[in-house]
């Protein structure tokens, strides 16, 4: 199998290993090759994967995303047009290495550059392998009244009109992680498709992914020992992997002082993730600073509180382990503040904050307010890893099994 492992930061990296595991379990003989940028190259490098020759050229959309960005606001559509030119040479590295390589099934993790490159008359996928693609948003929206931006967003969501094109061809397939829920009930734009009734039509709806079995964490006394965290409030503050929240980490570091004197003893750990330094973060002493930490997960787990952007992969880990949390959707990514936040709203997870309107002193205060907080979360389907890893394997036996 070749395992494109797309999309910004490192959210889709850990859920694609979910998956990888899930594929090794179900047929022993599977063989996977990646094709990555950093940061999810360096986490897949260090897991021992393969990764193929064509890496060297596969060009990084985290580096877009973050020269696109901007004080803690970016625009998902303004970042999305910068990356076309990105995606059109990915696609060709891409196809540089399907040919390269006698792969039985193809894998993109929201590998756009195919469906662009398709619409643009390129089509650099081998015609009897099957490519398998994967999403957890669906089509683009508007946050501004910017009428460039709705423009903008019309034509990627006219190209985005044409995804079936690829993905519903022969023995090709779409996985959704999430529910129908998840895909607003609207149109891509005037003239163009109702985004769910679309989806409904040819996307297999999974459920959602998850890089851990929750059944490990169960006992968080014993494992926040391990840890070496005692009984003091522990607040983990995390933004993923890119540098974009940096400045969500200095006001989480701001808001230290202040809430520390109402909880006496209080304990901030700030997990900066592999593109910010540490050492460079502007805020008084007290948090404590971390670059990447193994396992996050278990952190969030014994936590009394999380304070987060507002990523698919990052709320969906605090919600499956039931912690409170507060989460800052980037200002502009329309992912994060529509397809995720209303994600959350309607499972009753986490309490939505926004870093423009935040200060120290009111961040301080919703941290002293939700502090271990009992949570009343809905139950969500965390089986969707298992479920895409059987869906993949179906469309690879397909083509094996052919006369």
């Amino acid at each position: 199998m070749l395992y494109v492992s797309g999309s910004i930061g490192l959210g889709h990296v850990t859920r694609d290993l979910a998956v990888a595991r899930e594929l090794r379990a179900l047929e022993t003989g599977v063989e996977i090759h990646w094709l990555a940028a950093p940061p999810a190259s360096d986490v897949l490098a260090a897991g021992g994967e393969i990764l193929v020759p064509e890496c060297a050229s596969y060009r990084c959309e985290t580096d877009q995303a973050e020269a696109a960005a901007h004080g803690g606001h970016l625009s998902l559509t303004t970042y999305v047009y910068r990356a076309l030119g990105c995606w059109l040479h990915n696609a060709r590295v891409l196809g540089d290495a399907a040919k390269h390589g006698q792969f039985d099934v193809i894998i993109g993790n929201e590998t756009y550059e195919v469906v662009v490159a398709y619409v643009f008359g390129m089509n650099v996928l081998p015609v009897d392998v099957p490519f398998i693609m994967m999403y957890d948003f669906y089509g683009m929206d508007v946050t501004t009244r910017n009428p460039l931006e709705w423009l903008g967003a019309w034509g990627l969501n006219f190209i985005w009109a044409q995804e079936r094109r690829v993905t519903a061809r022969q023995n090709n397939a779409a996985i959704f992680f999430g529910e129908p829920e998840d895909v607003p009930d609207h149109p891509f734009g005037v003239f163009l498709p109702n985004r769910r009734r679309y989806a409904e039509d040819h996307v297999e709806f999974v459920g959602y992914p998850l890089g851990f079995d929750i059944q490990t964490v169960r006992d968080r006394s014993h494992l926040r020992a391990t840890l070496d965290y005692g009984s003091e409030p522990l607040v983990i503050c995390t933004v993923g992997g890119t540098a974009v929240g940096r400045s969500l980490l200095e006001l989480c570091g701001r808001a230290y002082p202040l809430a520390a004197q109402c909880l006496p003893g209080l304990r901030m750990v700030l997990v900066c993730g592999p593109r910010i330094d540490p050492a460079t973060l502007d805020i008084p002493q007290g948090p404590e600073r971390y670059g990447m930490v193994p396992d996050l997960y278990k952190h969030l787990a014994v936590c009394d509180l999380a304070v987060v952007q507002g990523g698919g992969t990052t709320t969906l880990e605090v919600t499956a382990l039931r912690r409170p949390f507060l989460f800052f959707p980037v200002e502009g990514q329309s992912e994060q503040e529509v397809t995720i936040a209303n994600r959350l709203a309607r499972h009753g997870a986490g309490v939505r904050m926004t870093q423009g309107r935040t200060t120290p002193s009111s961040l301080a205060d919703a941290i002293v307010a939700n502090v271990g907080r009992e949570v009343t979360y809905a139950k969500i389907p965390a089986e969707g890893a298992r479920r895409a890893a059987q869906i993949i394997l179906e469309r690879a036996s397909a083509v094996s099994d052919r006369p």
